[in-house]
């Protein structure tokens, strides 16, 4: 599990605005952080809005966004199947995006 892949994440039970189900999320966790039993997610979304806090993708033949707007750590078992990674750009773009959120 490395920063960048895009895995398929249970993420229920949810409570309120949660985004919910299981759907394909990207890792944002540094890799440093591999011996912990969580990592750090931000899901990705085919529906949705543009806002300053999500990125759009075309992931899977998909058009969307990452929804850093809901980043959650979650327990590694919640992670089913590794799909495939975000291009090198997309990437870029929500760790700078990431910075900016934590740090204004």
């Amino acid at each position: 599990m490395k920063r960048g892949e895009v895995w398929l994440v249970s993420l229920e039970p949810t409570i309120g605005a949660e985004i919910r189900k299981t759907r394909p999320c990207v890792i944002v966790s540094p890799d440093e952080m591999a011996a912990l039993h969580t990592v750090i997610v931000a899901p990705l979304t085919s529906r949705g809005f543009n806002a300053p806090s999500r990125i759009e993708t075309s992931f899977g033949g998909h058009e969307g966004f990452i929804v850093l707007d809901q980043l959650r750590a979650v327990d590694k078992r919640r992670l089913l199947r590794n799909i495939g990674s975000l291009a090198d750009g997309e990437l870029h773009a929500a760790l700078g995006t990431l910075v900016e959120i934590f740090t204004e």
